[in-house]
């Protein structure tokens, strides 16, 4: 069983303006506190640090958007998964519509590995949109 922490209360210093974007923000995206924001934020940081800096197996999620009915598209896309080095751990295929489909694929690896996959399949011709998420194990 895991050790529990103890929350340390701390005090940090904003402009007026700065202060109600950020209880803007709260609310917007449905946190329940200044501090649960300010948790996101920080373990936000952490894991973009983390792909910048380790040598460690960290997660990635591409997410492609595409026309299924350009040629060869889907057997490039496959190709790329299995030509690098990388954990591919799922990839999840929904149909958008009668030519467009939306692919998940979830990666396991080093980042720089991570990143070129990326790269490489969203270079695909008949890709329309990649996003590539960064993530990995944070701490509390």
């Amino acid at each position: 069983m895991a050790k529990k922490e103890n929350t340390i209360r701390f005090s940090v210093s904003l402009s007026e303006k700065l202060l109600k974007e950020m209880d803007r923000r709260v609310v917007n995206k449905g946190y329940s506190s200044r501090s649960e924001f300010i948790r996101d934020l920080i373990r936000e940081k952490i894991v973009e640090d983390k792909w910048q800096t380790t040598k460690e197996e960290v997660v990635g999620i591409l997410s492609i958007s595409y026309d299924h009915h350009q040629r060869d598209l889907t057997e490039r896309i496959m190709h790329a998964q299995h030509s690098r080095y990388v954990n591919i751990l799922c990839s999840t295929h929904v149909h958008l519509d009668h030519n467009n489909c939306l692919e998940t694929i979830i990666m396991k690896g080093s980042p720089p590995e991570i990143e070129k996959i990326s790269i490489e399949i969203s270079g695909i011709r008949g890709v329309k949109f990649a996003k590539l998420t960064r993530a990995s194990k944070v701490e509390s």
